[in-house]
């Protein structure tokens, strides 16, 4: 299916038993559609059965992917993003007040290259599907950027080495969000997401991950639902030193903890960050190169995992920029 052969004059879909008035010819994702509409008018979806709505109500509303892969995006930020990046856009959707945005995103969606639909619908109806309380009248379907191996542990040329950070088991979509938005202002240049075994990571393309990632998390290459036992053997093959975030307290005979600044940022290096309460599970602390802990003030159990994250980022970013 090419995205990118659909027309921006779409009339509204209909469902497949109800007949089409003559001066409309019935779209579907991946098919052109004509319409007798001048250029740059298209017609105002009001069916809450319309297939389009359907597909932004799964993807934003329900939080899935569509059955073709696209996630939903939905405010004017987050959608500037999504236009601005690699990715691919099966359609933007405008509501009748959200019309309001469509100067700021002119420069992306009005180019002809950029031949996706663009659609309108009703303030109601698109609030119906919207996840956020007060929407802004705005949203896309953006198909991630399909990352491999390879891509995630190549760097940049704009790096020195490749900066990964590994998500193991973190649980909140906004704490994801947020290290993969942290993470990407201080140079990482890839993520992974994977079950620890103690419970699964949240997927970094649901509405309110994309949302906390401010976006980052369609620039990144990310390789999402990895075994972790795999891709740490990877790392390895790939001579990407594995730094495990502690939790826990060394015992007898373990390795020390070492500070964020004991360590050599400017080498290939992937940052494991575990579940917000339990950590990584020991077996993989112990497996890793090395274990970090953030030095706090006595009484003061842990910071939240995307604080923590952001700490070490920061020296990571430091040393690189000090060594590039």
């Amino acid at each position: 299916m090419d995205d990118r052969c659909l027309s921006r004059n779409l009339p509204e879909l209909a469902s497949p038993a109800r007949n089409l008035l003559p001066s409309t010819v019935m779209a579907t994702p991946g098919k052109t559609a004509r319409s007798t509409r001048p250029a740059g008018e298209p017609a105002l979806l009001t069916s809450r059965d319309n297939r389009w709505l359907k597909e932004f109500r799964v993807a934003l509303r329900g939080g899935l992917p569509t059955e073709n892969g696209f996630v939903g995006v939905e405010g004017v930020r987050l959608v500037e993003e999504a236009l601005r990046s690699a990715c691919r856009i099966q359609a933007v959707l405008f509501s009748e007040s959200g019309e309001r945005h469509h100067e700021r995103l002119s420069s992306f969606i009005d180019r002809p290259e950029m031949a996706f639909p663009v659609l309108r619908t009703t303030d109601r109806l698109f609030e119906g599907l919207a996840d956020t309380e007060h929407p802004q009248g705005v949203a896309a379907l953006v198909h991630p950027r399909e990352a491999s191996f390879d891509d995630f542990v190549r760097a940049p040329l704009s790096a020195c080495a490749p900066l990964l950070v590994v998500l193991a088991g973190v649980q909140d979509p906004g704490n994801v969000g947020t290290i993969l938005r942290t993470a990407a202002a201080f140079g990482a240049t890839g993520a992974a997401t994977a079950a620890s075994g103690i419970s699964g990571t949240a997927n970094p393309f649901s509405p309110k991950a994309l949302r906390a990632s401010a976006g980052a998390a369609l620039h990144l290459p990310i390789i999402a639902g990895m075994s972790l036992s795999i891709l740490l053997a990877q790392l390895k093959v790939a001579g990407l030193r594995t730094l495990a975030s502690s939790v826990h307290e060394p015992r007898d005979g373990e390795q020390l903890l070492l500070a964020p600044w004991e360590v050599d940022w400017c080498q290939p290096v992937a940052l494991l960050v575990g579940n917000e309460g339990a950590g990584l599970p020991e077996e993989v602390e112990r497996s890793a190169d090395a274990r970090i802990r953030i030095p706090m003030a006595s009484g003061i159990e842990s910071l939240n995992a995307a604080a923590a994250a952001a700490v070490v980022f920061y020296e990571a970013a430091r040393q690189r920029n000090v060594h590039p």
